[in-house]
């Protein structure tokens, strides 16, 4: 699995990221009550993204790099040595990641089913990422 490029993290860091990972959902989540579905889906993937880089830092002393966001998700697997858990949380943010050139690049919009779809994908992540922080003694 390509891992792509990185950059040593401390892991003090990840409370850092964490906390604009929570910026980025609370973000999300005012974008879907007030109807701004491209934004909530947006903010929501960028929420999981940031959140990827605290569960990274946590685990490895690493972060992606990489201009291509999936090497981001191979390097949190690589992180659990295939245990169900990292490799859940891998195709999690996979399915985020395929949904970002959508919303940023494309004319369609986002629907309400998109837009809370990845709302609920990026709050169960990020409050994963708090998880692993937390294990981690950060």
């Amino acid at each position: 699995m390509p891992l792509g490029r990185t950059t040593d993290t401390p892991r003090r860091d990840a409370k850092r990221f964490l906390a604009k990972a929570e910026e980025f959902l609370r973000a999300a989540e005012r974008a879907a009550s007030a109807g701004d579905h491209d934004a909530a889906l947006l903010a929501a993937i960028h929420s999981a993204m940031t959140a990827n880089d605290a569960a990274c830092a946590t685990l490895l002393g690493r972060r992606s790099s990489d201009p291509d966001h999936q090497r981001a998700a191979d390097l949190l697997e690589s992180a659990g040595d295939r245990t169900p858990e990292v490799a859940q949380r891998a195709r999690q943010l996979r399915s985020l990641l395929k949904k970002k050139n959508l919303v940023e690049y494309e004319a369609r919009r986002a629907t309400v089913a998109e837009s809370h779809d990845a709302l609920e994908r990026a709050q169960r992540f990020v409050a994963w990422s708090r998880e692993v922080a937390e294990r981690g003694g950060l």
